[in-house]
């Protein structure tokens, strides 16, 4: 009888420290984006500062954290010169963005954009800043990012068609939609 009530006093002592040991995460709402954005890069001389551009693209969501590669969908120089050439086969582009929603709908996280020259060939202009925006997402549904806007550096290697074109940089803004954006404080 003693080892039957030891074993029910230990079973017991099992089950109530087994319920101590759960931990309920606050869940956050995960953001998604796409659509259209328009990159203004400062600095740079002569073909190197007239890099600004528009482009399309979409983020899918990852859980609570979006983050990953950009599909991306359209892109265009507004002022091509001879750094880089506009058109279908003229550039390769790539990206990845990280999105973090917290409980009160702003969205923080980063996003680096790449533009590889085909024609003419040997320039690379990369990108890489800090995201902010909103988002009108729920615990249980995934929001969409408005507002958003991406302020870092850029920097311009090659040399392909243009010698002005290679080891230059500076700063840039990128913002969502066609609306004239400045950073956020």
């Amino acid at each position: 009888m003693k080892k039957l009530a030891f074993l029910l006093a230990l079973a017991l002592e099992l089950a109530v420290c087994g319920c101590g040991t759960h931990t309920i995460q606050n869940p956050t709402p995960s953001t998604t984006t796409s659509g259209s954005w328009e990159a203004d890069l400062t600095g740079g001389t002569d073909q190197a500062s007239l890099l600004n551009f528009v482009t399309t693209f979409s983020l899918n969501n990852n859980n609570t954290i979006t983050s990953g590669p950009l599909t991306i969908t359209g892109f265009s120089f507004l002022n091509a010169g001879q750094c880089f050439a506009n058109g279908v086969d003229a550039t390769t582009q790539s990206g990845n963005a990280t999105l973090v929603t917290n409980t009160a709908d702003q969205v923080t996280g980063s996003l680096s954009f790449k533009v590889l020259s085909i024609t003419p060939s040997g320039n690379t202009l990369t990108m890489s800043g800090s995201l902010t925006g909103t988002s009108n997402g729920t615990i249980t549904t995934a929001g969409t990012l408005s507002n958003g806007v991406v302020v870092g550096t850029w920097s311009l290697t090659g040399g392909g068609g243009d010698a002005s074109c290679g080891q230059q940089g500076g700063s840039f803004i990128m913002c969502q939609g066609t609306n004239t954006c400045t950073p956020t404080t």
